[in-house]
């Protein structure tokens, strides 16, 4: 299988006669790009209805799979580091070759994900490419597709197992059930991805404005959002609701499938958003956003960063403080928004017949 820079998808192809009735497909990190592969392994077994498929993946992810009706069985590594990883693969290894595993996709192709592929010996398999300069999802597929699993069809068709958890606690945070729910997610992991607090403000008040029915937003996340969070509901009172340390992450999953609009930096809840079908805005300053922006026929992407590769790789913006993500006027993210919102809410498309969609973007 080549993908489109012309490197081979290091693989060894299904060539039985029947499907493979066991798939083990495995994705350890990031959360993002967990959640991200999820949408293309739904597609696979769209391909293969009746599979056995396994996920595994790190500890405190297992919730984004378990989610959502796909895997048969969700299987968990303890550990951030990769000593850590290996160590607790190597005591998972009993389980998962009992389950006879005809097919594992690596998806993640590290030291954990290799030794497992290796040690259970299945007839097929395929690695992910981690360097192509290409998007993180074109390769999820690509490395579905080189283990003869393809093409592939991609939607955002996933189904949530839960889909009223978290509503309780959105209700006693000031929810009001019929205004539009919009999400806001200040969560960039470093300053210069960060989009300023203020103009968030300016932002919603503008987007409310401009809707014909009521909206309230909301803050999701863990504590690195706290003060993200407070200072937006000073400046928008009861028109946000804060639930930042409040919900677990399958009721996050929830209350972002409710949302009409979401509005991210490069974070986790982001792909969570796009990967639903949920209308997305993404915001990249100081990231990779050529392998990690949202896409889809109903995405926008906002591109901040004025260096001629468009990339600044470590999180530093290089053209200095404040940031390109910093200067990132309102209308720009405005616009944005709107055009998200016009997206039809059928026909909704990630990748059709081997070809990405891309929707909208917006550079500058």
């Amino acid at each position: 299988m080549e993908p489109p820079n012309g490197e081979a998808v290091n693989a060894r192809p299904w060539r039985g006669r029947q499907p493979p009735a066991r798939i083990l497909a495995i994705r350890i990190q990031a959360m993002g790009d967990t959640v991200a592969t999820l949408p293309y392994l739904s597609a696979l077994r769209r391909q293969v209805p009746n599979v056995q498929l396994d996920f595994l993946t790190r500890s405190d992810y297992v919730d984004l799979p378990k989610s959502v009706d796909l895997a048969t069985r969700v299987f968990a590594l303890d550990g951030r580091r990769p000593r850590a990883q290996v160590l607790s693969a190597i005591r998972l290894l009993p389980q998962l070759w009992a389950r006879r595993y005809h097919v594992v996709i690596d998806l993640q192709r590290n030291r954990a994900s290799r030794l497992v592929r290796r040690f259970l010996l299945p007839r097929a398999w395929s690695e992910f490419d981690r360097f192509s300069p290409i998007l993180g999802g074109e390769r999820f597929r690509l490395t579905i597709e080189a283990a003869g699993m393809g093409p592939l069809d991609v939607y955002p068709d996933l189904r949530l197992r839960e889909p009223e958890a978290g509503r309780e606690k959105l209700l006693a945070a000031g929810w009001n059930p019929a205004a539009d729910l919009v999400i806001l997610n200040p969560g960039g992991a470093v300053r210069d991805r960060h989009w300023p607090v203020e103009r968030y403000a300016v932002f919603a008040r503008l987007l409310g404005e401009g809707l014909p029915r009521p909206v309230q937003f909301a803050v999701l996340g863990i504590q690195k959002v706290a003060d993200h969070a407070a200072a937006l509901r000073h400046e928008l009172g009861d028109q946000l609701v804060n639930l930042v340390n409040a919900t677990s992450l399958r009721e996050a999953v929830s209350i972002v499938r409710r949302a009409r609009l979401m509005v991210s930096e490069d974070a986790g809840l982001m792909h969570v958003a796009w990967v639903l079908g949920v209308p997305t805005v993404g915001l990249f300053g100081a990231s990779r956003w050529v392998w990690a922006r949202p896409h889809g026929n109903y995405s926008v992407l906002v591109v901040a960063c004025r260096r001629p590769d468009g990339v600044c790789m470590h999180g530093t913006c290089g053209v200095g403080a404040p940031s390109c993500l910093q200067r990132l006027p309102v209308e720009r993210v405005l616009q944005a928004a709107q055009a998200a919102l016009r997206a039809p809410d059928g026909g909704k498309v990630i990748a059709r017949g081997g070809q990405p969609i891309f929707g909208h973007q917006a550079n500058g």
